[in-house]
């Protein structure tokens, strides 16, 4: 529990620094645009949370070394593996100018130097051909980079609420660290349990209040780490099944496919191309209705916030079986396939201004 506590009290005091010194490095640090379809905050807030969280893991890697030498250089390798993805990120926190593309190949390179330096690779997936395809060193990195790039994405994607993508990042962590214990893999439990202390540090500042965002920085790093966990949990133990991380990360991972098929073929729209009707989007727009018509900034704050518990619910509506069934390839499966059904009817709904009654809340 060491490793938790620490990443966790250095990562609250690192990102407390980070707002407490904002008025210093705003005309950097800040988010100044508050027009795009995807903001949905008033003040310019700093996009820099990435900053705390790597302090964070970093004094959990450190308190694992201290425990275990090895492990801890492990933990140490990986995180060096992951400043690609975060430099990439905090770049355009920072510059509000590096493409999309350049930070999914930012964040591939990361993949690519942890297939390398701590073996983290996919070898197992459990679908038809694809199995074929991991049986290949290069096969096996080419499906590991393009998962772990595909997963950062997707926690970038679910980012634009205070405490959304970090609490689903902390849901699934906290799973990985679970099931870690179950197969006596300390390695993978540590790891995860470390990344889960540093988000919370985060996590206090940014929710309600959202007095700081995780920003591409944050997110990409954090996508890269929670992916990499994942996989070596995978790669480290046999009786893991490939279906477990696939079900723990289907939310975030289904929101981006669902986002690409709508654009692409029901909108007629690059896939890249922002909007704001993805489903924490409606939900802020057509679900909280007991803001609408209030525009103080402590109202529309509150609005965002309470917004994240939804997605939080629907995060756990796959975590929990993910944990009870994780040696069961069988059940996974079908219960991605139930997520998958369940997701688009519930966006459906809402989209046509038809939200379950459990959802809405009126004053």
């Amino acid at each position: 529990m060491l490793t938790l506590i620490v990443a966790f009290a250095v990562s609250l005091v690192m990102t407390l620094i980070a707002v407490r010194s904002g008025k210093t490095h705003a005309h950097l640090s800040h988010d100044h645009d508050l027009s795009g379809p995807q903001k949905f905050h008033v003040m310019p807030v700093p996009r820099i949370g990435g900053i705390g969280i790597l302090a964070g893991a970093m004094a959990g890697a450190l308190v694992l070394w201290w425990r275990d030498g090895p492990s801890g250089e492990q933990a140490f390798l990986l995180l060096a593996c992951g400043m690609p993805a975060l430099a990439a990120g905090l770049a355009e926190d920072l510059t509000k100018n590096v493409s999309p593309s350049r930070r999914l190949l930012a964040t591939a390179l990361s993949a690519l130097l942890a297939v390398w330096l701590v073996d983290a690779a996919i070898r197992r997936t459990a679908i038809p051909g694809l199995d074929w395809i991991v049986s290949f060193p290069l096969g096996a990195a080419a499906v590991s980079v393009f998962a772990v790039a595909g997963v950062a994405n997707s926690i970038n994607i679910i980012d634009g609420f205070n405490g959304l993508a970090s609490m689903c990042c902390v849901l699934i962590l906290l799973c990985l660290a679970y099931v870690g214990f179950q197969v006596d893999d300390q390695l993978v439990a540590w790891l995860a349990l470390a990344g889960v202390g540093a988000l919370l540090g985060f996590f206090v500042w940014n929710f309600p209040a959202g007095l700081i965002f995780l920003g591409d920085g944050g997110a990409y790093f954090m996508g890269f780490y929670l992916a990499e966990v994942a996989i070596l949990l995978l790669h480290r133990n046999p009786t893991v099944s490939p279906m477990f991380p696939l079900l723990l990360c289907i939310y975030p991972v289904f929101e981006t496919l669902f986002s690409i098929y709508r654009r692409r073929f029901l909108r007629a729209m690059p896939p890249s191309m922002p909007d704001g009707i993805h489903l924490h989007s409606l939900i802020y727009r057509r679900v909280m209705r007991w803001a609408v018509g209030n525009r103080s900034a402590k109202a529309m704050t509150r609005r965002n916030s309470m917004t994240s518990p939804y997605l939080w619910l629907l995060c756990m509506f796959a975590a929990i079986p993910a944990v009870l069934f994780w040696d069961n390839t069988a059940v996974l499966a079908a219960l991605i396939v139930l997520f998958g059904v369940s997701y688009v009817a519930l966006y459906w709904r809402i989209v046509r201004f038809k939200s379950p009654r459990w959802m809405v809340f009126r004053r």
